[in-house]
């Protein structure tokens, strides 16, 4: 190994310890790479957006139409959930931040496992070479001066790290996409009150919605052309409006679904059952701004007592206390 080092070193010009670190460094870099090229996932209302404007491509499935859930296998056993209960739990969470597809789960708990691992051995690597004298890298000489608990201690905070990290990056990722569809929802009930007044059915006026949405709401875009493939596919229109509810985790949604649901139960005019409640939803809307003015001054006291009354006070205070000081000093 030693002499294949010095053999490499001499035909490039480079020394030994830069040969290991570009070594350590590429190797990172293909590390990184698989887990985004494994990880990434395309947005599957941009691609419904490719195909309305143009017929020309083949339709692909996004994972709408899925098979039933069967306990994991073999390699898969070791890392996923055997309940059934926790697995649909963690598919609920990445089918509200917008991941759909049938390998999105694995995926996600494969990351979990290779961060939670990967980094802790990355850095036992990295201390380990840092203690070989023949190896002197000023970068990991820090490393070699670590005592045996911080070096248990750091292991433990880049295992946590690495296995919790997923957890924040998909509870943002779900807040974002929740924030996106309760901001654009009420326009979307609009457009659909709209093209129920002018003649269309249920199903038409959610899917001319749904692609007219393609570009300003691709989130809730999706969600209805979804409703409607599903409904094409057999499945049942009121299951169809609650597994949406259930992929956006949105309140709002879950209302509007109840709404349909009812309408079609009783028999009553689904345009009507719009109307009242997109009314609902102006008036929420209106309220919901309301509330966040009225809590504007509430927010601002803090900021008022922490940086403008020390400047009140020492602007009232400073010409006393210059009084004081020069009639103490007069005195003396």
């Amino acid at each position: 190994m030693q002499e294949w080092l010095e053999r490499l070193t001499l035909q490039f010009g480079i020394s030994t310890n830069e040969l290991i670190v570009i070594g350590v460094g590429l190797g990172m870099l293909m590390v990184f790479w698989s887990l985004v090229s494994m990880y990434r996932d395309r947005n599957p209302a941009a691609e419904r957006m490719a195909q309305v404007i143009s017929h020309r491509e083949k339709r692909a499935d996004f994972g709408i139409l899925k098979a039933a859930d069967t306990d994991p296998s073999g390699f898969m056993k070791s890392f996923m959930p055997g309940e059934v209960e926790k697995r649909t739990a963690i598919r609920i969470k990445l089918e509200q931040a917008g991941f759909s597809r049938p390998t999105a789960l694995r995926n996600y708990l494969l990351v979990r496992v290779v961060l939670g691992i990967g980094g802790p051995t990355l850095f036992l690597l990295l201390y380990q070479i840092s203690t070989i004298p023949a190896f002197s890298f000023p970068v990991l000489a820090g490393l070699s001066e670590l005592s045996r608990s911080a070096v248990f201690q750091l292991l433990g905070l880049f295992v946590a790290t690495g296995y919790y990290l997923p957890v924040l990056w998909l509870s943002s990722r779900i807040t974002e996409r929740q924030q996106r569809i309760t901001e654009s929802f009420p326009n979307a009930l609009d457009l659909m009150q709209i093209s129920l007044e002018a003649g269309l059915g249920f199903d038409a006026a959610m899917t001319r919605v749904g692609n007219e949405l393609t570009h300003s709401s691709p989130d809730i875009a999706y969600e209805f052309l979804t409703v409607q493939r599903q409904i094409a596919a057999g499945r049942d229109r009121g299951s169809a409006m609650r597994g949406m509810a259930e992929r956006t985790g949105v309140e709002m949604v879950h209302a509007f679904a109840n709404v349909v649901q009812q309408s079609m139960q009783f028999g009553t005019s689904m345009a009507q059952a719009l109307t009242t409640y997109a009314d609902e939803m102006r008036t929420y809307r209106e309220t919901k701004a309301e509330e966040m003015a009225n809590k504007l001054p509430v927010k601002m006291s803090a900021v008022l007592a922490a940086f403008i009354m020390p400047a009140l006070l020492l602007m009232i205070l400073g010409p006393i206390m210059i009084r004081f000081v020069r009639s103490f000093a007069a005195v003396g």
